[in-house]
């Protein structure tokens, strides 16, 4: 690695010296902003703990909130976080929902609410699936609702079969059966 000569030693040490100073300074700095947090901030707006948001609240992308919001939260296709000092008087839409701090309103999540143990909810949760840790206070009503997929599966299988029965022009009957089988088989239960 070194070479031999002292010539040589003396003047790649005279460079590396200036080179580790000038790259010293930028070391520090990866250290100070972690990779984590530029992710973070890149996929999620975020709104600190001294925001006061009186109104309507919505979105196209995914939120983390930690502040406080009065009126109604609406982020139909994306998630939704509330920190540990969220306080939230307000009905809350979006496909997913987190809640660590404390919530006074009803959510709807359309996949998932979760529950975190900090969490203490007061009013109805409607989702498909839902988490909550012990330690969270809740107060209010569950509805659980089944997947809407069930609706869009029962239509692809009728369109491929529909598909499929014109495609061929023998035995048409056996797959007017099928059809009829795919069609009962993909039937919401109500």
């Amino acid at each position: 690695m070194w070479k031999s000569t002292p010539g040589t030693e003396t003047k790649p040490s005279t460079a590396p010296s200036t080179s580790p100073a000038i790259s010293t300074p930028p070391s520090p700095r990866p250290s100070i902003e972690p990779v984590r947090s530029k992710e973070f901030a890149s996929e999620m707006a975020h709104i600190g703990k001294s925001v006061l948001i009186r109104g309507e609240l919505s979105g196209s992308e995914d939120l983390y909130l930690d502040g406080e919001v009065e009126g109604n939260i609406s982020l139909l296709e994306h998630n939704l976080t509330i920190g540990p000092n969220g306080r939230i008087r307000a009905n809350v839409t979006a496909k997913d929902v987190i809640v660590h701090g404390k919530v006074d309103g009803n959510i709807q999540g359309y996949e998932r609410v979760e529950l975190k143990k900090s969490a203490v909810l007061s009013g109805d949760i409607s989702t498909q699936r839902i988490v909550i840790e012990d330690g969270a206070f809740f107060k209010g009503a569950i509805d659980i609702r089944k997947e809407s997929k069930s609706e869009s599966k029962r239509e692809v299988a009728a369109a491929a079969a529909a598909g499929y029965s014109g495609s061929s022009s023998s035995g048409g009957a056996s797959m007017s059966a099928q059809r009829s089988l795919v069609e009962t088989k993909f039937e919401p239960k109500g």
